[in-house]
């Protein structure tokens, strides 16, 4: 079990600095609204995770194989963030709001930050790749698997606080002026996302399959 934790540490610090949508919007959500504000994001972004990853366990090659041949759930996935970015970035800031969130904005936050991790194919693909490349080297024991997976989450979510943290030590230097840019580069991010997304639905099947992405990336 301790070489399962020592070996899931690493794995769960690299995750929390993929470059993606939720990365900039936790940093973004952060530095604007606050540490409870950016802990109600990433819940929401931890509980997509499990989900995928429970989805994952019970479903592994099969749904594997119909996410490959399902390119329209890219396409979805990709209009989504495409549609998301373009009215953060046309977005008009009006006067200086009071940034300070509401228990009944944390759940909307908690929302937030699931459904924006949900959307993304992508993610669901990784932590299937993911599993089936890790499951064989824990004898794909439950208990081994659910250690391993569970370290990651945690380690994942305790470098995500740490990142809270230092966003919200930069929330002194964000005039509205800078607020409204990054809302802008927010929104342009997940335009470029979207569009990758939505390209990997309309690319053939013999140029894009998960299979052989995720393989690659373990390399």
């Amino acid at each position: 079990m301790i070489d399962d934790i020592q070996a899931a540490i690493p794995l769960g610090f690299l995750l929390s600095f993929m470059i993606g949508p939720v990365f900039f919007v936790l940093l973004e959500t952060s530095a604007t609204k606050g540490f409870r504000a950016g802990v109600s994001f990433d819940v929401g972004v931890i509980i997509a995770d499990i989900v995928f990853l429970v989805i994952a366990y019970f479903s592994s090659f099969q749904l594997l194989e119909n996410l490959s041949n399902q390119p329209g759930l890219f396409v979805f996935g990709g209009m989504i963030l495409l549609v998301y970015g373009i009215v953060l970035f046309m977005k008009k800031d009006g006067k200086k709001a009071n940034v300070k969130a509401t228990k009944g904005n944390y759940l909307v936050l908690m929302a937030k930050g699931f459904l924006l991790n949900f959307i993304n194919i992508g993610v669901l693909a990784f932590w299937l790749g993911l599993l089936i490349v890790v499951g064989p080297s824990l004898d794909n024991d439950p208990n081994r698997i659910l250690v391993f997976f569970g370290t990651v989450i945690a380690v994942y979510f305790g470098t995500d606080l740490l990142k809270i943290i230092l966003a919200k030590q930069l929330k002194k230097y964000l005039t509205q002026e800078r607020i409204v840019l990054i809302k802008k580069g927010l929104g342009l991010v997940l335009v470029i996302c979207g569009i990758v997304l939505i390209t990997k639905g309309f690319l053939p099947k013999d140029e894009f399959n998960i299979k052989q992405e995720i393989e690659r990336i373990s390399e």
